[in-house]
């Protein structure tokens, strides 16, 4: 019996294994290849050239430049709304404070599409569409949850003693932030800030609907790669779209499994 467990366990194992590593092993194979067609087991032959193709064009390009400037201008701006929210849900009691929390979560409540549509109509009548302070705004939404939740546990944990230490030995309040509070709580919002920017690079559906053709990120771009380009690449540029994401998730794989990720989602 207990081999057989073994055994289940380990046939398990693989097949989540499979599931979760077989798409993107293919992906990277694709980006790699000069063609491959069913049922052939081995590719014609290898390349580079996809992955030139891909950098060697304006279009695909200036995608990847776009993506790498709107998702730090959006993590940016978010920190300076919601950082100082997120300090005043930490330490202060004041009415309605719950429902400002939970309300926050309404972005992610209902289908963003239908978000994105209403929006529409409120940017076409301020001028804001195909503008870049429109995306920045439509992207800006996503990062609000992270960037709120997430420090405000991260106050919320700073000892109060450490600070009242710190105002005995004759520091101020800016002193007692600068040199108490917020290294004590730079984690987690560290944490916050990388989430956010994952969450406006990725952003696809309020880009494409905002600023396209004007602005055409990564991951709207990948709407058009997909029914007009070659697949090989669109694999290229599915592994440029990956890569900071699994980069930044490595930098913060420790916060995250050591739950301050899940901390920061707790209703206090």
């Amino acid at each position: 019996m207990r081999i057989a467990g073994r055994a289940a366990l380990a046939l398990w194992v693989a097949l989540v294994a499979v599931f979760m590593l077989g798409p993107l092993v293919w992906l990277a194979l694709r980006a790699f290849v000069t063609s491959w067609h069913y049922p052939s087991w081995t590719p014609d032959g290898w390349t580079l050239r996809w992955w030139s193709f891909v950098f060697s064009g304006n279009d695909l390009s200036s995608s990847v430049g776009l993506s790498f400037t709107f998702a730090p201008i959006v993590t940016l701006v978010s920190a300076a709304i919601c950082l100082p929210a997120a300090y005043a849900f930490a330490r202060f009691s004041f009415p309605g404070r719950r429902f400002l929390l939970v309300s926050l979560f309404a972005t992610n409540a209902f289908p963003k599409i239908g978000l994105y549509v209403a929006l529409a109509g409120l940017f076409y009548g301020l001028n804001l569409m195909t503008t870049f302070a429109g995306v920045v705004i439509v992207q800006l939404l996503g990062t609000i949850v992270f960037m709120t939740w997430i420090p405000s546990a991260a106050f919320a944990a700073v000892p109060r003693s450490l600070e009242e230490a710190a105002r005995d030995a004759g520091a101020g309040p800016l002193g007692v932030f600068a040199k108490v509070t917020l290294p004590l709580a730079l984690p987690g919002i560290a944490t916050a800030m990388i989430m956010s920017f994952l969450a406006a690079f990725d952003e696809a559906q309020g880009t494409y609907l905002v600023g396209a053709p004007t602005y055409v990120t990564m991951p709207t771009k990948m709407y058009e790669l997909v029914n007009n380009y070659p697949e090989q690449a669109a694999a290229v540029f599915a592994i440029l779209l990956a890569v900071p994401s699994t980069v930044l998730m490595l930098l913060v794989r420790k916060h995250v499994m050591g739950g301050r990720l899940a901390a920061g989602f707790q209703l206090r």
